[in-house]
């Protein structure tokens, strides 16, 4: 009883005015007042006058006050029924909202939605009060958790595209106004959904964004090699048949072809018809080489593309980039470059090996130049220097003594397969301490004036020291490896040769332009010797003309072969774990063999992992091998093949590279289950796609 009293009482309290309203209604007391003062004080000046005007006064008063409470209660009901209409406009407004409008419960329950969501969900929609019944996409695991939260997002709903917004909306005192629903304290929210419809609008940013223009160069890479394989009479048939299938290959994707020079092409082609020759893998580097009019070498193309959002100049820029990496790389392949990175297509053939050395004299002569201007010269190759890019470090050093300057080479780790030929030049005598330093000596000697030369890798991640590279002005690359995305690009001379079988046979071939007469130390010439070796596997894998010649001009000066074999001969203990890995092969898709180390308690397991990948492409039937191994919490792949399987392409999938026969990868964890899983992974992606 006493609780309705309570609300009886309350109900029945006046309603009182407020606000700038209240002021205006009590301007009639304000003038009141002010009307007895002036009557008071005419009354002293003149009594009748003072009367008078009393009477006039009182006479206001009672009309005002009359009228003060009896249009206040009708002002009250207008402002009732004022706000009665409001309330039934503003829903109204919100209800025909052209924009689709919902309001949810924390579960994803509608509890609330305008006409025009309605139309959006349709009338099997809105017999079902769960939104995520209809749009997956919108359920409970993506509200926004808190009040200034907005969650974006695109949604499909009966072939519809729209953007739906969600805000977390706060109801907070809401139990105390609106006794019909309570909701617990902490959780006095709703969550507001908007959905715009964008189906016309991606479609239209879908059409100009295949409108856009994709730049493109094509290169013959073997141009004179071809046309000197032919008789001088059918020379121009030939071109003018590589010219046919270029131009009718670009025509099927109504693209443009303008020859530029009798060896290079530049096209261009809209981005709808780009995805085309992405799809069928750029058929044209197939093509080209069905060519054969007797010609004994088959044409090869290098195609490079680029794509640019912000102009059609950056395309170009692009374009020229891209083809510079398929030569970089060997040539046979399609690059394209765009804002998202960098993707390759072809490359899965090693290429003939050009028997020309004009390249090897014109940058011979340019690193000469190099070096008789600078003082400190420093040296290194990748981290965990083996053999190849030691003899290559050592030769550059000899080219540097050569040419009156000191050299110095930079080596943090030795490992155990090195350690033999390391320990002969610690040994003598008539090298100089400082020849060896670590990456911390080099830096505190090295300034913007230093000469670095990189041997046997071209990535900056893999180098000894990555920190001289921002140092010093003035670089030089030179490796065999085939050229990636992250190269060292501020290089003022780079020699990158895919067709030499090593870092080793490039420097002996500099060597012998650099410096007429050059004399080779016999230690110096056998380190060079053991890098050929080792990167050939005995002179079986990757060797051409070049390679053989490289190899006599360091037996001419005093290349020891027999020291050379017992300096690389495994301890039985390397022996061991190269069996045991071998042991541990199984053989996937009936053509890979994947091997793995764990444990293998020796020093160098990377080592003896790619002694294993070796011997277990003597197995029949096995077209690649893969060997796992574990060390320095990482666990290290060595890829190789013979000829039929490009595992460079392979270990590109997986972060890493090389050679088409030779090449390896890294993974930052040594789960070797969850590795043997991710390389498999790539096996069977690139053998569906046919990349392998």
């Amino acid at each position: 009883m006493k609780e309705e009293k309570k609300v009886g009482k309350k109900t029945n309290q006046k309603v009182q005015l407020k606000g700038q309203l209240r002021l205006y209604m009590q301007w009639p007391v304000v003038m009141a007042v002010l009307l007895v003062a002036m009557n008071i004080w005419v009354y002293r000046v003149d009594k009748r006058a003072g009367i008078l005007l009393f009477i006039f006064v009182a006479i206001y008063i009672m009309v005002t006050g009359v009228l003060y409470f009896y249009s206040k209660s009708l002002i009250v009901k207008d402002l009732v029924e004022f706000a009665a209409q409001y309330g039934v406009v503003q829903n109204t407004l919100l209800r025909e909202l052209a924009v689709p409008y919902a309001i949810l419960l924390e579960d994803g329950k509608t509890i609330w939605k305008n006409s025009q969501f309605e139309q959006v969900l349709g009338e099997k929609g809105a017999r079902e009060p769960y939104l995520s019944k209809h749009m997956p996409e919108l359920n409970q695991s993506i509200f926004p958790k808190e009040e200034n939260d907005i969650v974006e997002m695109n949604v499909y709903y009966e072939n519809r595209e729209y953007k739906a917004e969600l805000r977390r909306v706060s109801v907070q005192g809401f139990n105390e106004t609106e006794k019909i629903l309570e909701l617990p304290t902490e959780k006095e929210y709703f969550i507001a959904v908007y959905l715009q419809d964008v189906t016309e609008l991606n479609h239209y940013i879908k059409q100009n964004e295949e409108q856009r223009l994709v730049a493109g160069l094509i290169y013959v890479d073997n141009y004179d090699e071809v046309i000197g394989s032919v008789e001088e009479v059918r020379q121009s048939l030939l071109m003018a048949l590589v010219d046919r299938k270029i131009n009718q290959y670009i025509a099927k994707v109504d693209g443009l072809v303008k020859k530029i020079e009798t060896d290079k092409y530049f096209i261009a082609i809209k981005k709808q018809y780009f995805k085309e020759l992405e799809a069928d893998k750029f058929s044209l580097l197939e093509d080209v080489k069905s060519i054969n009019i007797g010609n004994s070498i088959a044409a090869t193309l290098s195609i490079g593309l680029g794509l640019s959002v912000e102009s059609y100049a950056q395309s170009n820029n692009y374009a020229r980039v891209a083809i510079d990496l398929a030569l970089a790389r060997g040539g046979d392949q399609a690059v394209i470059k765009d804002g998202r990175g960098i993707t390759y297509f072809g490359g899965k053939r090693e290429q003939t090996a050009k028997n020309t050395r004009v390249k090897a004299r014109v940058k011979a002569e340019a690193l000469r130049e190099f070096i008789t201007v600078k003082d400190s010269i420093f040296v290194m190759g990748h981290k965990f220097m083996d053999a190849d890019s030691f003899g290559a470090a050592i030769g550059i050093g000899r080219a540097a003594v050569a040419l009156g300057k000191r050299a110095h080479i930079i080596i943090n780790e030795v490992s155990a397969s090195l350690r033999p030929l390391y320990n002969l030049y610690m040994d003598a005598d008539s090298y100089p301490e400082d020849l060896f330093l670590t990456s911390k000596e080099a830096l505190d000697m090295a300034d913007e004036n230093s000469l670095v030369i990189v041997v046997d890798t071209n990535r900056p991640k893999m180098t000894e020291c990555e920190e001289l590279l921002h140092i010093a002005k003035t670089i030089v690359v030179l490796d065999h490896h085939r050229q990636s995305s992250d190269n060292i690009e501020n290089a003022l001379l780079s020699y990158i040769e895919p067709y030499a079988s090593s870092a080793c046979e490039m420097v002996a071939e500099v060597l012998q332009y650099i410096v007429d007469d050059v004399k080779i130390p016999s230690m110096e010439a056998s380190s060079m010797y053991a890098g050929i070796m080792i990167d050939t596997n005995n002179f079986v894998s990757r060797t051409g003309v070049r390679t053989f010649e490289a190899a006599a001009f360091l037996r001419r000066n005093g290349a020891d072969i027999t020291q050379v074999r017992k300096m690389f001969r495994d301890d039985i203990d390397a022996y061991r774990a190269k069996a045991e890995i071998i042991s541990s092969a199984e053989v996937y898709q009936e053509r890979f063999a994947i091997a793995k180390g764990m444990e293998l308690n020796i020093e160098s397991p990377t080592i003896v992992g790619a002694q294993a990948a070796n011997e277990l492409l003597d197995i029949s039937q096995i077209k690649a091998s893969f060997v796992l191994t574990v060390y320095s919490g990482r666990i290290y792949i060595s890829a190789r093949s013979i000829d039929e399987v490009n595992v460079q392409i392979i270990m590109e999938k997986l972060g890493g590279g090389g050679h088409m026969n030779a090449s390896g990868a890294q993974f930052d964890h040594t789960d070797m289950d969850k590795a043997i899983i991710a390389l498999k992974a790539v096996l069977d992606d690139m053998t569906m796609k046919g990349d392998i």
